[in-house]
């Protein structure tokens, strides 16, 4: 909703205190959390809270702004460190049926019906529909196809995506046979893409849809891959788990070193690739590291790849819960760095056989012609 200074920073407090002893009083009226939430409550919102933003504020040297601004991601997400931040987003919900703006997004007419969306789905009833409702909304004139890839679900996604698709020619779902798995139902959704460009994300991103405008921009540009980073400088994480960070940011470091690309987040799942891209990748994960495969595979192979920043927003009570879990997860990710080393140190493992390219100069003259 807004930004404000943090008033439970100590730093700022301590500030704040010896301004009054010389008799420089801050004409900030800052409130207190209990008075903050209080405001917020009396003018009709409810969920109320706050998230910790920005470690970089006065007084530093260039060298500690450089290392603050590279780690903020993980101190605005560290319980306790986390205070000392110098600014606080305030978010709050109105109750009941919020209306949706209905505008369209779309910009670029070079990418006028060129797009197909992979969406995996498992136990995703309740989001589905919205999320390719606000999709058709916001991004008519990109849509070449919607592929939602009903996997296994024990709910009712199946029927809800069979009545879309009486809706909508555009809507062309793939029903997954066990076994089950995110990789494999990603895999299988770019495996009957037919547009130009392939736009992959997941169920629960409905509410933060208009930031994948950003990604139409690059690939206007001439990128052939865009990946959504939820760990730029821009992005606004709320409530991503500590260890998840942790373990991310871990993975990220390591494999900067293996394929020797500077990067912030390459396994995000929200990702748009020209459909070469997409031929070009060897999928071999099952499960969530497949996102690893897709993120570092065109780098090692060489292609034009660009970050824009987006938010991230956990799952609420009424958006299911997701399946992901760390520890189970976790291995596969490891597996896909290992492989990818040894292909790039000594041409085996199980990536032997993926195609190296050199940076193509003429990728974007390719796209602003096409």
């Amino acid at each position: 909703m807004f930004y404000q200074s943090n008033p439970w920073n100590v730093v700022l407090k301590l500030r704040r205190l010896l301004s009054n002893c010389r008799k420089r009083q801050d004409p900030r009226s800052l409130l207190s959390r209990t008075q903050l939430y209080e405001l917020m409550s009396e003018v009709g919102f409810i969920r109320v809270f706050s998230v910790y933003n920005d470690f970089v504020y006065a007084p530093l040297t260039r060298r500690l702004i450089w290392l603050l601004r590279n780690l903020s991601i993980i101190f605005e997400n560290t319980p306790g460190v986390q205070t000392l931040a110098g600014s606080i987003l305030i978010h709050g919900q109105k109750p009941g049926t919020v209306e949706l703006p209905t505008v369209s997004l779309f910009a670029h007419e070079q990418l006028r019906r060129s797009v197909s969306i992979v969406i995996p789905c498992h136990n995703e009833e309740t989001n589905i529909g919205p999320l390719l409702n606000r999709l058709r909304t916001l991004f008519d004139e990109y849509i070449h196809e919607l592929i939602p890839v009903e996997d296994n679900s024990t709910d009712h996604t199946a029927e809800v995506i069979r009545s879309l698709a009486k809706e909508d020619s555009r809507i062309k779902p793939v029903f997954r046979q066990p076994p089950g798995g995110v990789g494999r139902a990603i895999s299988d959704g770019y495996r009957v893409a037919t547009g130009r460009y392939v736009l992959s994300m997941d169920c629960d991103f409905q509410h933060l849809l208009p930031e994948v405008r950003e990604l139409f921009d690059a690939a206007a540009e001439g990128y052939d891959v865009v990946i959504g980073s939820r760990f730029s400088r821009h992005s606004v994480l709320l409530n991503y788990p500590f260890q998840k960070i942790l373990a991310n940011r871990g993975f990220h470091l390591l494999a900067q070193f293996v394929v020797l690309h500077r990067f912030r987040d390459v396994t995000n799942n929200l990702k748009l690739m020209r459909r070469e891209v997409v031929e070009d990748l060897q999928l071999k994960q099952p499960g969530f590291a497949v996102n690893a495969e897709t993120g570092l595979q065109p780098l090692v192979m060489g292609y034009n790849i660009e970050s824009v920043p987006i938010s991230w927003v956990n799952r609420t009570s009424d958006m299911g819960t997701s399946s992901f879990n760390l520890s189970t997860a976790g291995g596969g990710y490891w597996q896909v760095l290992f492989h990818l080393w040894l292909k790039v140190a000594f041409g085996i493992g199980m990536y032997r056989t993926l195609r190296m390219k050199e940076m193509r100069a003429d990728s974007v003259a390719r796209t602003r012609n096409a």
